[in-house]
């Protein structure tokens, strides 16, 4: 039997923006609701938008293109995008010179 872990989310205003609320796993089953999420807080029109890891269990190394996505979307629509709750392992990765010239 396999077991997977969704990713679960919620949208709510901050006083400046949107927080997206991130509960479960990002792996190959989060593109769905992470971009739906993503849309529904960008629909909101915020100068910022806030992504809350504080409880994501896991990460898929693979999967963290889809948080650069949501990062270029965010750049297009000159919008901040940022992130609280990280481990200090993803934070040494969302701070990488690559990650932020990607």
């Amino acid at each position: 039997m396999i077991s997977a872990n969704y990713l679960q989310t919620g949208v709510g205003l901050t006083p400046g923006g949107v927080v997206l609320d991130l509960r479960g796993e990002i792996n190959g089953f989060a593109k769905e609701a992470l971009n739906a999420a993503y849309a529904e807080a960008e629909a909101k029109n915020p100068e910022t938008i806030l992504l809350n890891f504080e409880e994501i269990n896991y990460i898929n190394s693979t999967e963290v293109a889809l948080i650069l996505t949501l990062l270029a979307k965010a750049r297009a629509s000159k919008r901040r995008l940022l992130a609280y709750g990280l481990s200090d392992h993803y934070v040494e990765i969302f701070t990488s010179p690559a990650f932020l010239t990607s």
